[in-house]
């Protein structure tokens, strides 16, 4: 069990931006201390959880090994598909969601690591999703992959552009997906 905190890591943790948690720590919100000479910052793990309850944040990711994994599509034999695929893999805790407005509410609350993402939902496109979420810093370690049926390569180019990391073209192999998934969370 980890004792001691990188501001890094106490941000990934507190699914915030390294900078928060620094200027947190400056401020006196968050008790640690800096490594003599130098201007590295140590938070011990009374001083994060103190922390973390203050600001009613979660305490799931402090010894989660698992990944979260946010599935958004509103076709739910896929749904039923890619969190069977995840769950047998055992490393992952999973939700979804069905339409973009359930994506905002999953991700404030969830917190996943990673989004798989259909391109067309039925109130919004992938584009506003990843654009949303990369517009918010407290978002910005979250991953997100599209998995859809979407052909055009011009689409595909502009949700990377929006912020998508990867494309996963429907129908898909688990080995693909998996491929997918395993490379973008290991980029993190």
């Amino acid at each position: 069990m980890k004792e001691l905190f990188t501001t890094g890591e106490a941000a990934e943790i507190c699914r915030v931006s390294q900078q928060t948690i620094i200027r947190c720590f400056d401020s006196g919100r968050l008790e640690g201390f800096r490594v003599p000479g130098s201007r590295f910052r140590r938070i011990p793990r009374p001083s994060l959880i103190k922390f973390m309850k203050d600001n009613s944040i979660p305490l799931d990711d402090l010894d989660s090994d698992k990944r979260k994994v946010l599935i958004v599509d509103d076709d739910p034999e896929i749904v039923e598909l890619i969190c069977d695929i995840l769950e047998r893999e055992g490393d992952f805790e999973v939700r979804t969601a069905s339409s973009g407005y359930e994506a905002g509410i999953a991700t404030q609350e969830f917190r996943p690591d990673l989004i798989l993402l259909d391109y067309m939902l039925p109130d919004v496109n992938g584009n506003v999703v990843c654009q949303t979420i990369r517009g918010k810093p407290e978002f910005e370690s979250i991953r997100i992959i599209i998995v859809s049926g979407v052909v055009k390569q011009d689409e595909i180019d502009q949700l990377l552009k929006s912020g998508a990391e990867g494309f996963v073209k429907k129908p898909f192999s688990v080995s693909e997906l998996m491929e997918q998934v395993n490379g973008s969370l290991a980029a993190r």
